[in-house]
């Protein structure tokens, strides 16, 4: 049987990395799309397996280029700018990469008359402004999102949608809820306390670990989990559907810095110290997610205990710093 072509956009990222590896591991010809200014570190372990295209996803041309020549039975649509912090700070930066991004890649694979199956990484951030009698929360949802990342994956998910009722583009859209795990980039939360950890017990910060707001409620899936939803979504998802993909349980923010912290050996002596640059111009209070629809068409389970995650993502850190 012949292997299947999986292109991923974004796979030297966080999670392309590891789905790249999962991929491979199902015997995949796998093909990236890479920027010359992106660092590899994340697929330094596996690159030699890997095929990847230097591409820009708002050059349509270079998009279409590879599309074309790589005819990919599979599409993982994964390359944005993913940080919500970061939305404020470049609005029309996030909006432009992730939404005409976006359109250029669905372009592509219309001019080259193909007919892959899409799966496009949406996001929980879409939900935005969720009140405490809609949770667990489904696909059916009111969306209200709350920052410029958020509104730019509203738009995303419904070009997903209109290129399916539109040209019949075979493009499945997955809410991801928040997920985290070795490599999970610096910026974001989990990472940050732990590399934060990890450098204090190295004596290369003093012992206080700066955050923003504690009290947010996160769902949180180990990354490796999260990936493996991605390949069922097109191997077993309905074109044109939305799934939530998350673990179904929600930790707050200050539960999981406890966490790291208890797994520190200078945990005695660290001190929580709230930064006001941290604080986002408004947060979702609580993201809690129902994956009933995902399991129920692709069979998928999460296997990997938060507190498992929390482990390899402090050894991750502890090894780099």
């Amino acid at each position: 049987m012949q292997a299947k072509k999986s292109l991923i956009t974004g796979i030297t990222g966080f999670a392309g990395s590891h789905l790249a590896e999962l991929l491979l591991s199902r015997g995949h010809e796998v093909w990236g799309t890479t920027r010359p200014r992106s660092k590899g570190d994340n697929i330094d372990s596996i690159k030699y397996n890997l095929h990847l295209e230097d591409a820009d996803l708002l050059d349509s041309h270079s998009l279409y280029t590879i599309v074309s020549k790589i005819k990919p039975d599979y599409i993982f649509h994964l390359a944005a700018q993913s940080f919500v912090q970061s939305s404020w700070a470049s609005p029309a930066n996030t909006v432009e990469l992730n939404v005409v991004g976006t359109v250029h890649l669905f372009e592509a694979v219309r001019r080259a008359e193909i007919n892959p199956v899409i799966q496009i990484a949406c996001s929980s951030e879409e939900y935005g402004m969720v009140y405490k009698d809609e949770t667990p929360i489904k696909e059916t949802n009111p969306l209200r999102p709350l920052s410029p990342y958020a509104v730019s994956k509203v738009a995303m998910d419904y070009l997903g949608y209109q290129y399916f009722m539109s040209y019949g583009v075979k493009i499945i859209r997955t809410r991801g809820f928040n997920h985290t795990g070795p490599r999970r980039g610096e910026v974001f939360a989990t990472s940050n306390f732990a590399k934060q950890i990890a450098e204090i017990e190295k004596g290369k910060r003093l012992p206080i670990v700066e955050v923003g707001n504690l009290d947010a409620e996160r769902d949180w899936t180990d990354v490796r989990d999260m990936v493996k939803a991605y390949l069922l979504a097109v191997e077993k998802g309905e074109p044109g559907e939305v799934y939530n993909i998350c673990s179904e349980k929600t930790v707050k923010v200050g539960d999981m810095l406890n966490m790291l912290i208890s797994k520190s050996n200078a945990k005695d002596k660290i001190e929580i110290k709230q930064d006001p640059s941290r604080m986002r111009p408004s947060d979702v209070p609580i993201l809690l997610g129902d994956a009933t629809k995902f399991k129920k068409a692709t069979g998928w389970v999460t296997e990997i205990p938060f507190e498992k995650t929390m482990e390899d993502l402090l050894s991750y850190w502890r090894e780099r710093v």
